[in-house]
Formats: structure tokens, C-alpha cells, sequence
């Protein structure tokens, strides 16, 4: 709505029905004073009210507020919440044209820049055009590098580039006939004006015209100038012209193609010659390995056209061409392959139907095109389905990235897909993948997450003896830990044993995790037969293994053993907290008798009697 009003406006001539009256000097001071108390309280309709005032008398405010004024009406963040972005932008557009067809020295470049910049970004292409044109005709020369970028920004906005044309044109012209160099458009600005000619309109004349247009300003092109050509050239179908282009950039000196062969496809395709879009790739790989560096848009207009005509045959023959072509070194991501495959996934198109034609041929397209379809797969949560298309790459003889297997294996485990997860950790260990140690962590972590803990202790059995993955006493400690979590003690015992007995060390984080899961299930004593095997092992106690220790024996009433724990803190200087374990004691015994304790053994009275007076029990 805003563009349109603007363009509307655009047409008429500003004040035209406001009858002419002269100002004494006495009432241009006052206009002038209340113009300015209106900008500084942010009154917009006051002081446009004040500018039709002068407009009235065919008069103009002094320079400075003018400027004010303008710049205040094209503030996109004016504060003045009584009148709207749009009347404020089409007041704006009004005094502008109205000062330049008025006079023109009083407004500012900078002035003229921000009623631009406003514009655009209101997507306001067809007033912006039209306040170029009233500089243009009422001879008001604004440098072209303040204006330039801004038009061409909102014209492309607005896909209207081919309007810009006319302002480029006429800019041209003042330049040399005017002898103005500030009035030359620049190379992004002549680029701008060959896009409108050749993707736009199309027009071998006007595009044409433009290059030498550019030659008389000096505006030497580049690879995009060339691009645009040959995307023109292509799309008609002249190939002489291409050869041409080509042999020109040669003497230029510009090394790379990788932009006028993505521009030669995107013709022949939007031409509709496929083979002649294909033999481009190929011509590409003859040379430097262009192919490498084309972008994912290139490849997504490549793949729409052929899957549009229903052309999958030639797009797999494509790519086991360009195989053919491809050195070793070609990186994965940079293979034909992968760029029509990716492109395919991109698409909505099934990548898979790509590989079942390419079997169907008896051609190979190389790792390239399954990976898009792998992290696809990742993405959609088919992990097993990834995981059997990996089987099928290993079959062929062809070896995945690790990072591929990482992404692989991480999508599995947050799917909770373990089987998935660990028949791709084994297929790498088959493939010879160098470095398995982030895969390893990422399942261990997964499965001690999801308390799988049998899954655990299968896994590191079977890779234990693999000098590419570091099995540590913390892997076993991380089992043994998640058995105890879960209440399976004897499992739990079992690998405790199976760990010492492949000399894995214990250490004090797998006697905490032992002893805070007897007590969670009140086996007491397996905690007595834990401190013999930690004391027999010299093992160093710390705090928390200590305090675990204590608050088990305690609540079983095994004293003498709580005795030795404490002369073992005594003797390693670890604090212990004695109002701890007698409100321990007090809560857990409080109920404990001794005359039944005196038929059975004396020796237990006397590490109760012991124990009560260490933590100052008088009961």
C-alpha cells in the first residue's frame, strides 16, 4: 500500500493547487521559529502544515531546518505516533521534488540519501526511480556512489531491475556529456544494469550496449560481467559467442570459470538443452576442477531441470561420467555425485531413486552421492535404514568419512537406536577407521544415559582389545555405576570382579558406586566385605568413599568395621563429622538392645561401647 501511494503521488505536481501569497520577512521568521519547535517535540503535522505554508508563498525555510525537516519525515524511527510511516514517507517524497523543481542548492547530498535509505527500506522502487528522474531533469548532479547502491538494492527487491536501466543509461550519458565523473556508475552498478539486460529481459542488443557503454566510462568487467553474458549466450544458444567470452577472459587474465560455467548452465537448462548444461560439468572437470566449487543453487537448477523432463537416466549417466573425470583427491563434498544428489534431498526428490539407476547402469557415482542420502536419513530419524545403506556402501568397497559415521551414530543413540549405533561402530572398526575414540565416548554416554548397562559391558568386552579405542578403569566404573543405579547388584558384582581380573584398577569412584547401592538396598554386610577388599589393596581413601563407608556400617551396626574406617581417616587426616553419624546412630539403633547382644557376642558390645564414646553417645 505504501509503494503504491508513493508511486501515485510521484505523478502529480506537490502544491500545484496551493494559491501563491509572499511572505514579509517578519512572517518567514515566525514560520521558521515554529517550524523548528515542531521538529524538536516531534509534532510532524505541525511542521508539515508550516512547510505548506511556504509552499504557499512560493518560499522555502532556511537551509538547515529544511534539511531537518526532510530528514525528520524519512526517520524510520520517528517517535511521533500521530502520523503513520506512510504519509510521513510521502511527505517525504513531496518536499524533496518539490526543493530540487524549487531550488535545488538548498538541499543536502546526505538529505537526499536518507529519503533514499527510507525508501528502500520500504521496498518504495518506483518513487525512488522517479525522485532520480526529477534530479536527473531539473539538472541536480547527487554523486552516484550516495545514490547508486540504494536504487539498485530496492529495484532488486522489487525484481523491477530491468526499471533501473533507464536510470543507469541516463547516468552514462551525464557523465561523459556533462563531463562528470562523480556521475559515473560504478562496476556493481554496470553489473546491476547487465543483470536486468541478460536474466531479466533477456536482450542481446541492450546487453550489448551496455558493455560498451561500460568501455567508454572505463569500467573494466569482471568474472560476474562475463557471468551474465554467458548465461545470455547459453540461453540463445550462441556457442561462438561463448567461445569468445571465454578466449577474452584468457587475455584478461582471469583464472577461475567457476561463475560463467554455473551461468552457462543455468541458461542451457532454463533453455532446456540438458546435454549441453551436462557437457559444462564435464568440460569443467577436463579443466581445473571447476566442478568442485559449483554452488548448491547451480546444482538444485541442474537437477530441477532434468527432473522436470523426466531425464533421470542422463542425470545418473552424468554422474558416472564425472567419476570417470574426478581425480582421488577430489574432496567428498566436492564430487558431482554429492552436488546432484545433495541437490536431490534438497528438492524432495528421492536421492535413493538416483542410486537405484545408477545400479540399474552398472556405474558408480563414488562415497559422494551417499552421503546426502545418509544425512537425510540422520535428519528424518531412518536410522536403520542409514545403517543398511552403510552395509551396502562397505559391500561395494567404498570407505565413509569419519565425521559421517559420528553424525551416523549420534542420530542413532538420540533415537535410542543402540543396535543401529553398534552395528555402525563396528562396521568402522572393519572399514580400518583410524579414530574411533569420539564414537566410543558418544555410545558409552548414551547408553550410561539411558541406563543400559548390559549394552555397556557387551560393548566394552568387544572392543576392549582394539588399541584404537582406550577401554579405562572410569569405562568399567561407568558400568558398574549404572548396574548399582538400577538395582542389579550382581551384575554389578560381576563386573567389579570381571574388571580386576583384566587388571583394570578400582578406584574410589567404583567402591562409592558398590557401597551406595548396597546401602539402597540394605546389604550391609557386602559393604564390610568392600572396606576388607579396599584395605587389603592399600587403596588411598578419600573423603566421600570414607563417608559412604561410615554411614553403611552404621546403619547395619557393624561398628568394629566402622572403627577401622575411622582410624584409617584418622591416620589419612580426612575430616569426619561425629554429630553426622551419631544422628545416624540415634535414628538407625535407637532400638538396639543389649542384653540380646550380650548372648550372642561380647566382642560386639565392646565396638558399640567404643564407637558411642568416639561420637560422645550417652544413651
Amino acid at each position: 500500500m505504501l509503494r503504491k501511494t508513493l508511486t501515485l503521488i510521484s505523478l502529480r505536481r506537490p502544491f500545484s493547487s496551493i494559491p501563491s501569497k509572499t511572505l514579509t520577512p517578519h512572517q518567514k521568521s515566525s514560520f521558521e521559529s515554529t517550524l523548528h519547535h515542531s521538529l524538536i517535540t516531534h509534532d510532524t503535522d505541525q511542521a508539515w502544515k508550516v512547510f505548506r505554508s511556504f509552499a504557499a508563498a512560493s518560499s522555502l525555510p532556511d537551509k538547515r531546518l529544511l534539511n531537518s525537516l526532510i530528514t525528520h519525515l524519512s526517520s524510520f524511527h520517528n517517535t511521533d505516533q500521530n502520523t503513520s510511516l506512510r504519509h510521513r514517507l510521502k511527505r517525504a517524497f513531496v518536499s524533496t521534488t518539490y526543493v530540487i523543481e524549487k531550488d535545488p542548492i538548498l538541499l543536502e547530498f546526505e538529505t537526499v540519501r536518507t529519503v533514499l535509505e527510507s525508501m528502500k527500506l520500504a521496498k518504495a522502487s518506483g518513487p525512488a526511480l522517479a525522485l532520480v528522474e526529477c534530479m536527473f531533469k531539473n539538472r541536480y548532479f547527487v554523486p552516484f556512489d550516495l545514490w547508486g547502491d540504494l536504487l539498485i538494492d530496492v529495484c532488486r527487491e522489487n525484481g523491477s531491475l530491468a526499471a533501473f536501466l533507464k536510470v543507469f543509461r541516463e547516468s552514462c550519458r551525464i557523465a561523459v556529456d556533462e563531463k562528470l565523473d562523480f556521475m559515473k556508475p560504478d562496476l556493481v552498478a554496470s553489473n546491476a544494469a547487465l543483470e536486468a539486460c541478460c536474466r531479466q529481459m533477456e536482450s542481446l542488443a541492450d546487453a550489448e550496449n551496455l558493455i560498451e557503454s561500460m568501455d567508454v566510462l572505463g569500467v573494466k568487467p569482471d568474472e560476474l560481467s562475463f557471468g551474465f553474458l554467458a548465461y545470455l549466450y547459453a540461453r540463445k544458444g550462441l556457442r561462438e559467442k561463448i567461445s569468445e567470452l571465454e578466449d577474452l577472459m584468457d587475455g584478461l587474465g582471469f583464472a577461475s570459470r567457476r561463475i560463467l560455467y554455473s551461468s552457462m548452465i543455468s541458461g542451457y537448462v532454463k533453455s532446456g538443452d540438458l546435454d549441453s548444461a551436462s557437457d559444462v560439468i564435464l568440460c569443467s572437470l577436463k579443466g581445473v576442477g571447476e566442478a568442485s566449487s559449483f554452488s548448491e543453487e547451480t546444482y538444485c537448477e541442474l537437477v530441477r531441470g532434468f527432473i522436470e523432463s523426466k531425464s533421470v537416466e542422463s542425470l545418473a549417466k552424468l554422474i558416472i561420467e564425472a567419476q570417470k573425470l574426478e581425480s582421488m583427491s577430489t574432496d567428498v563434498g566436492g564430487s558431482v555425485g554429492f552436488g546432484i544428489v545433495n541437490a536431490c534431498v534438497k528438492l524432495g526428490f528421492s536421492g535413493k531413486s538416483i542410486l537405484d539407476e545408477l545400479n540399474a547402469q552398472g556405474g558408480s557415482g563414488g562415497i559422494g552421492v551417499y552421503v546426502p542420502i545418509l544425512k537425510a536419513y540422520c535428519k528424518e530419524g531412518r536410522t536403520s535404514e542409514a545403517t543398511q545403506l552403510v552395509t551396502e556402501i562397505s559391500s561395494s568397497g567404498l570407505q565413509l568419512d569419519v565425521e559421517t559415521y559420528n553424525t551416523m551414530i549420534e542420530a542413532s543413540m538420540t533415537k535410542h537406536d543402540f543396535l543401529s549405533a553398534l552395528t555402525l561402530f563396528r562396521d568402522m572398526r572393519e572399514t580400518r577407521v583410524a579414530d574411533l575414540k569420539r564414537c566410543y565416548l558418544t555410545i558409552m554416554t548414551g547408553l550410561l544415559e539411558n541406563q543400559r548397562p548390559e549394552l555397556m559391558a557387551e560393548f566394552v568386552e568387544e572392543v576392549m582389545e582394539d588399541p584404537r579405542v582406550e577401554v579405562k578403569s572410569h569405562d568399567w566404573n561407568s558400568i558398574i555405576h549404572a548396574f548399582c543405579k538400577s538395582g542389579r547388584l550382581g551384575d554389578a558384582k560381576s563386573t567389579f570382579r570381571r574388571m580386576t581380573f583384566l587388571q583394570y584398577e578400582p578406584n574410589n569412584q567404583t567402591y562409592l558406586s558398590l557401597v551406595n547401592g548396597y546401602v539402597s538396598c540394605e546389604k550391609y554386610f557386602e559393604v564390610v566385605v568392600i572396606w576388607k577388599e579396599f584395605k587389603d589393596k592399600k587403596a588411598k581413601l578419600e573423603h566421600a568413599l570414607a563417608d559412604a563407608f561410615l554411614n553403611a556400617l552404621v546403619k547395619g551396626g557393624f561398628f568394629g568395621t566402622a572403627l577401622q574406617v575411622i582410624e584409617k581417616c584418622q591416620e589419612m587426616k580426612i575430616f569426619v563429622d561425629k554429630w553426622r553419624y551419631k544422628a545416624t546412630f540415634m535414628e538407625t539403633q535407637k532400638n538396639l538392645r543389649l542384653p540380646k547382644l550380650r548372648k550372642r557376642k561380647m566382642k560386639k558390645i565392646e565396638f558399640l561401647d567404643a564407637f558411642k564414646n568416639w561420637a560422645r553417645i550417652t544413651t
